[in-house]
């Protein structure tokens, strides 16, 4: 699980728990400018090769997944409670993450993306 917040014109997702250990992260940033758009990953499938992270099938997908589209991060083990952010110019091309509440948190990401600080 994660918790999304905005801080100083960046996007902030802190990695809680156990997940700290599973997904070999505990926290990623980046600019509000690099971030494209956000959604329900409801559809959202691991692709590559998984370097470093764990991955039981059914119950945990965590860490940095190699892929056509990538370096995707992902930490969910709820479909239906995860959320895909796409990125620019990024370490990253993409988070894929389960957060407790996705609607509340697709609307911050819309909202910082829509009218970014200065």
């Amino acid at each position: 699980m994660t918790e999304v917040s905005i801080s100083e014109n960046k996007l902030i997702i802190e990695v809680k728990g156990w997940h700290k250990l599973w997904a070999f992260k505990s926290r990623l940033e980046v600019p509000i400018e690099n971030l494209i758009g956000a959604r329900p990953a409801t559809s959202e499938r691991v692709k590559g090769f998984r370097v470093p992270g764990t991955y039981i099938p059914w119950v945990i997908t965590a860490g940095t997944y190699y892929g056509k589209e990538g370096r995707v991060f992902w930490d969910v083990c709820n479909l239906n409670h995860a959320i895909a952010i796409d990125l620019r110019e990024n370490r990253y091309s993409k988070f894929v993450i389960e957060v407790q509440k996705p609607d509340q948190t697709l609307t911050l990401i819309r909202q910082a993306i829509q009218y970014p600080s200065s």
